[in-house]
């Protein structure tokens, strides 16, 4: 089968990817993004904290300012110790599960230029001792946790040491499993990757910035297209920059998960967030979000969720925006290999682009 390798959303997405960027070690994802906004004519800005956006006049700058906000951090696992014979103990970063990952290589975050190759391993299940995690595995006694998990560096603790690996490095898979791969039917294909959360989110407001160039528009707010650290280990970009930077309404832009208890579908269409594990979202806001995408041709999913949070949960909760709510793309699986329709994101953007100038 024939599927769209070409297609930007995927060009796009394919080198965001690429780029490791762990909670609290961000700093590459936002060289990338801050590299795309200069390529597209605007002026990209970064706090100490981070957080990395751009700001587009708007038609009507009394209306306020609106923010659209991805987090620019994926989950990881972080390094609690180091080992005599160079193995590394490994804990989540993030709500990471190591039957999420596999066994699979990783590229440790390291205080030096450069990353530092490694392997997660959970060990021999060629046992049938029953202390052993992998008889209790294979016999359904319990799960794989992380204390029964180690990255395997093939290196000494001084050559660790002189790479930059400590106590409090980062690991995340190496950019060759990321992904993306496609299935399904040609033309309107399913495609998966390794976290889309939330590079998803990071494509569509760098495509949106592009259209927003390329037809040479002004949306009618001031628009700040953000892109935030730390929203996997407590929301902490959103609320720093939302406290430095005043806005009148903050539109968290990431995925919408696809829990059994949800009727959204992967069909195309965005999902908006109605209410999350701690909040309703600003209602009045999500039916202007459900006008522009059917002026967009498209229409909305809505999801109400037990257990989930975003970046505008954050800013609810400390009272940083008046209104805010969380649109995104539907994304089969969590925090592991994550499927989304690929039509999704053009729809997604097309109704935030109706949404800014209507």
């Amino acid at each position: 089968m024939s599927y769209p390798q070409d297609d930007p959303n995927v060009l796009l997405l394919s080198d965001l990817l690429r780029v490791p960027a762990p909670s609290g070690r961000e700093e590459r994802m936002a060289r990338f993004i801050m590299d795309r906004i200069a390529a597209l004519g605007h002026a990209p800005k970064q706090d100490q904290q981070g957080n990395v956006w751009v700001e587009v006049p708007g038609q009507e700058p009394d209306l306020g300012r609106v923010a659209l906000a991805s987090h620019m951090d994926e989950l990881a696992m972080v390094v609690t110790a180091i080992n005599a014979d160079g193995t590394l103990q490994v804990r989540p970063s993030g709500g990471l599960h190591p039957w999420k990952i596999g066994e699979c290589p990783v590229e440790i975050i390291s205080d030096g230029a450069e990353t530092v190759p490694a392997h997660l391993c959970f060990g021999s299940t060629h046992t049938t001792d029953p202390s052993d995690p992998n008889t209790q595995f294979a016999t359904g006694q319990s799960g794989i946790t992380w204390p029964y998990c180690h990255l395997l560096t093939g290196l000494t603790p001084d050559q660790l040491s002189r790479a930059g690996v400590r106590v409090g490095s980062t690991a995340v898979p190496v950019a060759g499993v990321r992904g993306p791969h496609f299935f399904g039917p040609p033309d309107d294909p399913l495609i998966s990757a390794w976290l889309f959360d939330n590079r998803g989110g990071s494509l569509t407001l760098l495509r949106l910035l592009q259209r927003i160039a390329e037809e040479d528009t002004s949306p009618n707010r001031t628009t700040c297209l953000c892109f935030l650290v730390q929203e996997e280990t407590g929301l902490i970009g959103a609320r720093g920059w939302t406290a430095r930077n005043p806005v009148e309404i903050f539109i968290a832009v990431d995925s919408a998960p696809m829990p059994r208890n949800q009727q959204l579908q992967l069909d195309g269409r965005p999902a908006v967030w109605s209410r999350d594990s701690q909040m309703h979202f600003d209602q009045g806001l999500i039916a202007d979000l459900s006008a522009a995408a059917q002026r967009a041709g498209t229409e909305l999913q809505y999801a109400v969720y037990d257990r989930a949070a975003s970046d505008a949960s954050g800013v609810l909760q400390t009272g940083q925006a008046p209104r805010a709510g969380t649109i995104g793309y539907p994304r089969e699986n969590s925090h592991g290999y994550e499927v989304c329709r690929l039509s999704v994101f053009d729809n997604l953007i097309a109704t935030l682009f109706s949404y800014l100038h209507a």
